[in-house]
């Protein structure tokens, strides 16, 4: 069994699902979790809109009891701002067992404000957040970055890594691009080691992990500790589980059958209905993007997608589901 100890906490696996803006909410973690996920982060979340007044500002952090365990992964730039959304995060989600700080969002609109990757270029003010929250927080304060701003910077990454994990960082999560790559090019293995071998807390990597094969080049090749699944669980939440046996026994599981993948879209629209608080428009709108994510490699896939484009409601989605795939 892997064992992953991240500050005071410790976790059975080493393959974590990321925290994923739009994508990875209630929903979706629990599907994953019923496909072999042992660790889910909530979507990112924004400071500045939790700290708000919006009436719709705490959706992202709905959950249920088997939602667990769970991380928090917060987006901005001023540390007593941060340190104000830590806290209201952990009085509405106690059971949170780690929050992130996102230095690794390449969003034009959140660079912009000095946010998300733009803290690569601000060291000082990155680790004055790290300081904050994990001298003020009761659980592991961990941070997300890339290899570089406009380019992978490996100089400037282990100053960042080390500055990192002085300031109290208890875990390190890198995405093996820079910032004006966003989730395109090459991922730079060689950046992850670095800061795997520069630092003495635990280094996860992500970039491309699409399937265990992935997986297994990552870890090998940057040596890092464990690994974020990201975009190759859309529509394919069984990476955990075939990444784990792939890692541990040397198993690669055969492809999953029409009918599994058909089971499961049908479980997932389920659980937005049930789950996703947002207008009848908003939900199918978001039910149709999970759909299609589930479509890949079906045939005849590009029809199908373009008739799921004129379903108006979840019944009728269901109903296209199960005549169609």
């Amino acid at each position: 069994m892997t064992v992953i100890r991240i500050g005071s906490q410790s976790f059975n696996t080493n393959i974590f699902l990321a925290p994923l803006s739009g994508c990875s909410d209630l929903a979706f973690r629990l599907i994953a979790r019923e496909c072999g996920a042992q660790f889910c982060f909530l979507e990112m979340v924004d400071a500045h809109s939790l700290l708000g007044s919006h009436p719709k500002r705490f959706e992202l952090l709905n959950t249920v009891e088997a939602d667990t365990p769970l991380g928090g992964q917060l987006l901005g730039e001023d540390p007593q701002m941060m340190l104000d959304a830590a806290q209201i995060l952990l009085e509405r989600l106690p059971k949170l067992t780690v929050i992130d700080i996102n230095s690794a969002c390449p969003v034009k609109k959140v660079v912009k404000k000095g946010a998300g990757s733009a803290l690569l270029l601000d060291k000082t003010r990155l680790f004055s957040i790290i300081r904050l929250l994990a001298s003020s927080l009761s659980v592991p304060v961990t941070v997300k970055l890339r290899g570089g701003y406009h380019r992978i910077d490996l100089y400037n990454l282990e100053e960042l890594a080390r500055g990192c994990e002085s300031s109290g960082a208890a875990a390190i999560f890198i995405h093996g691009r820079s910032r004006d790559q966003g989730y395109s090019g090459v991922v730079n293995y060689t950046a992850i080691r670095l800061v795997k071998d520069c630092v003495s807390i635990p280094v996860f990597g992500s970039g491309n992990v699409f399937d265990p094969l992935s997986a297994r080049q990552l870890l090998d090749e940057s040596g890092c500790d464990g690994l974020l699944a990201a975009r190759g669980a859309f529509g394919n939440p069984w990476i955990f589980r075939c990444i784990k046996e792939y890692l541990h026994n040397g198993v690669l599981l055969p492809p999953v059958s029409r009918s599994a993948r058909k089971e499961v879209l049908q479980r997932h629209l389920a659980y937005i209905a049930k789950f996703k608080a947002t207008s009848p428009a908003g939900q199918i709108g978001f039910m149709r993007k999970v759909a299609l994510w589930y479509l890949k490699g079906f045939p005849n896939a590009a029809k199908v997608r373009g008739r799921i484009s004129t379903v108006s409601d979840y019944e009728s989605l269901v109903d296209f589901v199960n005549e169609e795939l």
